[in-house]
């Protein structure tokens, strides 16, 4: 973790804990730590600058305003960063504060039971830094400029990354993932540096139907070479859910790579709660044209698990933060079971994102009936041609393992 860049508040009644705190916080590296004793006083500080705290640590039980209710109020200011508690807490209660939480539009990440131990607090930050929003990791972002040459020369192109089946090993979805490659090829630029300005420019339909039509006609060629049937996962930001004439649009593109929507599975993002009368209409529409909707990086968004019951989601990807050393983390172990139990009731699909240890892996064998897995540790994203290489490298390793 980049702990220089790292501003860090800690709100308990107890002066000891802050003292506790507020050492290990140093020892770690963080560069500026804030302590409160009054939830109150904290909530003030904050709501002058809701961007300046990359994570807010918070116990619960505290006199005037406890820590549910801060939560609550930091869901109300829109605060972007990362809230983590500091108090013992049983399963059940995991799960409750985790859900109202969402519903307040906050971010609770995780807990540290007292007494705080300084691994268990290193290992929290660490889950900060997956959930640290891209614009707070200096990412150099490209000029309209730039953007716009790029459009114009249609340099939007799509990279592939593999969602693999647990149990069986086989490749069941390739999600497409935008960058920008120069004639040169001498760098690759990453959604984070253009995505954002894009939509401020409202230049992200462009972009999507661009990348759409790409990736749709050199599906093809990917699907030729897997011995059985995959889908291309697609991302839409909600921005374009707003537009009802979105499901015509990609069917249409669809229709002249000949493919069908049932080949399509499009990963919506909360980056605002989805509850307007136009976004839910365009869901449902799309799931009446025949595509699938998956909810991309559940665990970040505003979506409760109980909402999952409503909406019209075939497949929730389980955001990274929450499979980020998921084998030592209590608070993520008890939201992906309760995710795991809602989604085979509902015969909705899960996949785990942002694997990157072997430990993670380990620890998901337990879902491996019905998880799909995608992450660094199988396979980075590719530009075409190096994806069709690594999937004829890894056919022949569950071959040689069967």
């Amino acid at each position: 973790m980049n702990a220089a860049t790292r501003q860090v508040m800690v709100v308990d009644d107890s002066q000891a804990i802050l003292m506790v705190m507020q050492a290990m916080l140093t020892e770690l590296g963080v560069s500026e730590i804030t302590t409160c004793t009054n939830a109150t006083v904290a909530l003030e500080k904050i709501a002058q600058a809701p961007r300046r705290y990359d994570a807010i640590f918070t116990d619960l039980n505290m006199p005037e305003m406890d820590g549910m209710e801060l939560i609550r109020q930091l869901g109300d200011i829109k605060y972007p960063g990362g809230v983590i508690i500091i108090s013992d807490m049983d399963t059940k209660i995991i799960d409750l504060a985790a859900n109202l939480a969402r519903q307040s539009n906050a971010h609770l990440i995780g807990n540290i039971s007292k007494p705080v131990q300084l691994k268990e607090v290193d290992r929290l930050l660490k889950k900060l830094e997956s959930f640290i929003a891209p614009e707070k990791r200096h990412v150099e972002p490209i000029t309209q400029s730039e953007l716009l040459h790029a459009i114009s020369h249609r340099q939007i192109t799509p990279y592939y990354q593999p969602k693999v089946n647990r149990a069986t090993k086989s490749i069941e979805s390739v999600e497409v993932l935008a960058r920008i490659v120069t004639p040169e090829h001498t760098h690759t630029i990453l959604p984070e540096q253009f995505i954002t300005l894009a939509e401020d420019l409202d230049l992200i339909n462009l972009i999507t139907f661009q990348l759409f039509e790409k990736a749709t006609e050199e599906f093809r060629e990917i699907r030729t070479e897997l011995p059985h049937k995959v889908t291309l996962a697609f991302n839409l930001s909600p921005v374009q859910l707003d537009d009802i004439n979105c499901p015509n649009k990609l069917a249409l593109i669809l229709e002249l790579s000949r493919l069908k929507p049932e080949d399509v599975i499009l990963e919506i993002t909360e980056h605002t709660p989805l509850n307007s009368t136009v976004q839910l209409e365009t869901l449902n529409r799309l799931r009446m044209r025949g595509f699938s909707i998956s909810l991309d990086d559940f665990g970040t968004g505003f979506t409760n698990i109980n909402q999952l019951k409503t909406l019209p989601f075939t497949e929730i990807k389980i955001d990274r933060s929450l499979i980020t050393h998921i084998d030592s983390d209590r608070f993520s172990q008890v939201i992906v079971d309760s995710l795991i139990d809602i989604a085979q009731s509902e015969q909705i699909g899960i996949v785990a994102e942002g694997i990157e240890r072997i430990e993670e892996l380990q620890y998901l064998d337990r879902y491996k009936h019905n998880l799909l897995m995608q992450g660094f540790l199988i396979s980075r994203p590719k530009a075409k041609s190096e994806f069709i290489r690594w999937v004829h490298s890894w056919l022949r390793m569950m071959n040689s393992n069967s």
